[in-house]
């Protein structure tokens, strides 16, 4: 790969869907594929990025170096609003694919869904609700060859100045990295909750953090 790169960021394109639901679960799990912890490679990526770049398209934007589409970031102007369009629109037909695919009688599936059912009974999913001050949310991935690129930062960039001309007064979002948690310090944002997760456990033999993370777009 040439040192020099060639990036350029532009609106995400309907073209782009195939590709970004790739790269979605591929980098699934921390960067890596969804595969280590589930199997059905549609019901993923329609999971991960139906909302954005299906209801919401405008809000997402890529990044393309030498002409490969080597990331992504999918927004949405209100989380809020968005929640309530995938619960109505998109989960529905999601269920209706998880009962017909059989995805429900592989082993890997069935560990995860255990888990994610202890973690919720445990009440671990229940955090403080951030859309009042922070109302829009994103998502952002990066194949593996272009981390460290400079990739993400022409992504966030971009997207907090559209947000900013739509007039959206702050944006949160949720992290399991910590890599991830010091590129959103080092682009101001301010730490809202730090919990941890489980439902990973029994893959990476211990618990992973859950950092959401907060930026003012505007004065108050």
């Amino acid at each position: 790969m040439p040192e020099t790169l060639r990036i350029e960021i532009r609106n995400f394109k309907k073209e782009d869907r195939a590709q970004v639901r790739s790269i979605a679960r591929d980098t699934a799990l921390m960067g890596k594929p969804a595969s280590i912890f589930f199997e059905g490679p549609e019901l993923v990526s329609d999971a991960l990025t139906a909302y954005f770049t299906d209801y919401e398209p405008e809000s997402c934007f890529v990044a393309c170096v030498q002409g490969e589409l080597a990331g992504y970031l999918t927004g949405a102007k209100s989380k809020a609003v968005s929640e309530k369009v995938f619960m109505r629109n998109i989960a529905p037909g999601l269920l209706l694919k998880i009962f017909k695919s059989g995805v429900l009688l592989k082993g890997k599936n069935i560990v995860f869904i255990f888990k994610c059912l202890l973690e919720m009974i445990r009440g671990s999913f229940v955090t403080a609700d951030f859309n009042r001050q922070y109302p829009a949310t994103l998502h952002i991935n990066i194949k593996e060859a272009f981390r460290g690129k400079g990739i993400g930062s022409g992504l966030i960039a971009t997207y907090l100045d559209y947000l900013k001309k739509e007039k959206v007064c702050g944006v949160h979002l949720a992290t399991m990295s910590d890599k991830g948690a010091d590129f959103f310090f080092k682009y101001g944002f301010k730490l809202l909750y730090k919990g941890k997760r489980s439902y990973f456990k029994h893959i990476l033999h211990q618990d992973v953090p859950l950092y959401i993370f907060g930026k003012k777009l505007t004065e108050d």
